[in-house]
């Protein structure tokens, strides 16, 4: 880690350096209620552009990791909403129509997902960073995976379709956009089929 900087408070090590630029981030981004810019970061923490750019390489990453960093209210609020639920399908289903219904209303869960810039989506259901958000929706279920026989690879795999059928909503939601019951009756039929495969197959295995 450098200590070039840092307003002369350096930090202990990169995981405090990394924590103290997505607050700046996100500061920022609460100031403005747009886009932000890797120089007005690095301006509010005392350092240069370049002590940024060493941790994250372009502005989509930093906006990306901002926004993954503050969806932690929406999580626990999934969480308590899906509370009860233990069937993996109806947790699938209800998880994906409910994280569908919030884009809406949850800033910086638009951010993530929404298409744009500053989205988990930008490199793809496969990346990292989509890969991370999806598992971490996932945790947020009450659902037994390793007693429903979705360990491992079919976790991941569960991961992948759900972030590829959430993609597909947030990209085109339908005309008129599907919602309520409508939206939990279509991922009923087409969604929850594919999950309790997955959960046969992994039983079996």
């Amino acid at each position: 880690m450098r200590t070039h900087g840092w307003s002369g408070s350096t930090p202990a090590d990169d995981g405090e350096a990394v924590a103290r630029i997505l607050a700046e981030a996100r500061r920022a981004l609460d100031r403005t209620g747009a886009d932000i810019s890797i120089t007005e970061v690095a301006r509010g923490l005392g350092v240069t552009r370049q002590t940024v750019y060493r941790y994250f390489p372009t502005v989509e990453a930093l906006l990306v990791a901002t926004a993954v960093a503050q969806v932690g209210p929406f999580l626990d609020l999934l969480a308590a909403h899906l509370d009860g639920l233990t069937d993996p399908a109806d947790a699938v289903v209800e998880g994906i129509a409910y994280t569908l219904e919030q884009i809406s209303e949850e800033r910086y869960l638009n951010m993530v997902l929404a298409p744009g810039r500053a989205s988990a989506f930008s490199a793809g259901v496969t990346s990292d960073t989509a890969v991370t958000f999806g598992r971490a929706i996932l945790e947020r279920f009450g659902v037994d995976w390793a007693a429903a026989g979705l360990s491992g690879g079919n976790l991941d795999e569960l991961v992948e379709h759900m972030l590829r059928i959430v993609q597909s909503f947030v990209i085109d939601p339908g005309r008129p956009p599907r919602s309520g019951a409508e939206l939990r009756n279509y991922l009923r039929t087409w969604v929850a089929p594919a999950v309790d495969r997955m959960r046969a197959a992994g039983a079996s295995a």
